[in-house]
């Protein structure tokens, strides 16, 4: 395998990336107006696509509201995530708190309707 990541489908592309690059840090590595390529400058080897939900390359039966998936993100510190969430006005389903399995969660939507998890060890 050479790469791997997930992509994001959602129709207002630059909105989603730059939710993802103000909330995580991410940059873009390839920038397009149906796909965004992001990757952590600290560590190039994550990435996340935002790609154009109605773009031909997407199949029909993937070109409707996300359902079934939560992604995680594992950060160094979950509340300073949740500030700049709560600073951005983002969707948050749950602020953050202590989970029985030591780790600090929060749980948000992206601009896509995607649930989102940000957790740090505890």
């Amino acid at each position: 395998m050479q790469r791997s990541f997930t992509n994001i489908l959602t129709e207002e592309v630059s909105v989603t990336a730059a939710f993802y690059e103000q909330l995580l840090g991410l940059t873009p590595q390839f920038s397009s107006d149906w796909f965004v390529n992001l990757v952590d400058p600290e560590n190039p080897g994550l990435e996340l696509g935002i790609l154009k939900q109605t773009h031909e390359t997407v199949p029909t039966r993937a070109q409707r509201a996300p359902a079934g998936v939560i992604i995680t993100f594992v950060v160094d510190d979950c509340d300073a995530v949740y500030e700049r969430a709560v600073a951005a006005n983002a969707n948050i389903v749950e602020a953050p708190r202590e989970m029985p399995y030591g780790q600090r969660r929060m749980i948000l939507r992206d601009p896509a309707g995607t649930f989102i998890d940000v957790s740090s060890p505890v």
